[in-house]
């Protein structure tokens, strides 16, 4: 097969493209250039798409002996990913920039202008599993080897067109196997750290890079009863189940302390209150996708809503084409409008849509 592997610069990538050509495909790699200014070098783990990672990716494909290229898919990574991120948080909501770049960059602008160009795969150092059906041939995607390193929740938004055009190579490798495999094919990204914050906010700071774009929006901050107990300059920078940066001027009558519960973009407000009152057993998500069959009223299922968050089984109570509704077994907390909800069948991906509500009991 003729494969285009994506380069980031780091170490999964350069393996992932390595077994590749092992496994005797024509591969050819690409570094995606998603900065319009890009700078020179990381901090350590900090952030990535950096001209130093650029040539740690065409140094390693030197050593695998493939042509590489940079594709510059900086306009669209500002539109379809930079420019959602900002829009959501001004909703009140909390997306998940890696899922959308997951979705809109290497699965769709990537894809897309790779099979145009006649390849037959894009390979990715993403750590999950591609599973074929011996008997219809069907492709599912399922959890990596490794759990630490699992990344099929941000990958559950490829739907099964899309998986067929994917490689991950990774998915049955441990992380610290794939650095000593690195360093005995002399691949100098083999210690390289791994990035960890969002790729366009390298400092970690959310906040303050929100604040940058959307201005100062002073605004309450507001205990359950609608007692104004602080003030904020942007609800934007709130996410619910924050604790840290609150800077309340009226302590809880009981001196514990409190999270947001909920942020109001209409009315610019923040509402804070006791960790209890976080913990949320059903789940509404819209726009679902699906990457194997669609799931079922009453059935069983895993439910995750973070990245790295743990699963909870919980029954599915409704879905059609637009939406689907899920009860827990056990609560969550923290779960705020914005985030994808995933949903397994084992180690199984079904597929993924974007919360819409939570609440305790029943949702109207």
């Amino acid at each position: 097969m003729r494969v285009l592997a994506a380069m980031s610069g780091g170490v999964d990538s350069a393996v992932a493209a390595a077994r590749s050509v092992d496994a005797g495909h024509e591969v050819v790699g690409v570094h995606l250039a998603l900065a319009r200014q890009p700078a020179t070098f990381r901090t350590g783990a900090r952030g990535c798409c950096t001209i130093e990672d650029a040539h740690d990716a065409r140094r390693a494909a030197d050593v695998l002996g493939i042509p590489f290229y940079v594709w510059d898919l900086a306009e669209r990574f500002e539109r379809d990913v930079v420019a959602d991120f900002v829009a959501e948080y001004a909703a009140g909501r909390t997306p998940n920039p890696c899922v959308r770049c997951n979705e809109r960059i290497k699965f769709a602008a990537l894809l897309d202008k790779a099979l145009a160009l006649d390849f037959d795969a894009v390979c990715t150092g993403h750590y999950a599993r591609l599973v074929d059906s011996e008997d219809d041939g069907r492709r599912t995607l399922h959890r990596a080897v490794d759990p630490a390193k699992d990344q099929s929740y941000v990958l559950a938004v490829l739907d099964a067109g899309r998986l067929r055009h994917s490689m991950f190579p990774l998915g049955d490798t441990r992380k610290e196997d794939v650095r000593s495999e690195a360093a005995r094919r002399g691949l100098r990204v083999a210690a390289k750290p791994d990035s960890h914050d969002i790729c366009f906010i390298p400092d970690g700071d959310t906040a303050g890079w929100l604040a940058e774009r959307l201005g100062r929006r002073p605004g309450p901050i507001e205990d359950e009863d609608g007692t104004v107990v602080g003030g904020h300059e942007g609800a934007y920078a709130f996410t619910v189940g924050q604790r840290r940066g609150l800077r309340l001027g009226v302590p809880a009558a009981d001196g514990r302390p409190r999270y947001v519960l909920e942020v109001r973009p209409v009315s610019n407000t923040v509402v804070v209150g006791p960790r209890e009152a976080l913990a949320v057993r059903v789940l509404r998500a819209a726009a679902p996708v699906w990457c194997d069959e669609p799931v079922r009223p009453g059935e069983r299922v895993g439910v995750q809503v973070r990245a790295h968050g743990a699963e909870v089984a919980g029954d599915v109570v409704h879905v059609d084409a637009t939406a689907v509704t899920v009860v827990l077994d056990a609560p969550l907390d923290g779960v705020a409008a914005g985030q994808a909800l995933v949903l397994y069948s084992g180690t199984r991906v079904r597929g993924a849509a974007t919360i819409t509500a939570a609440a305790h009991g029943t949702l109207g």
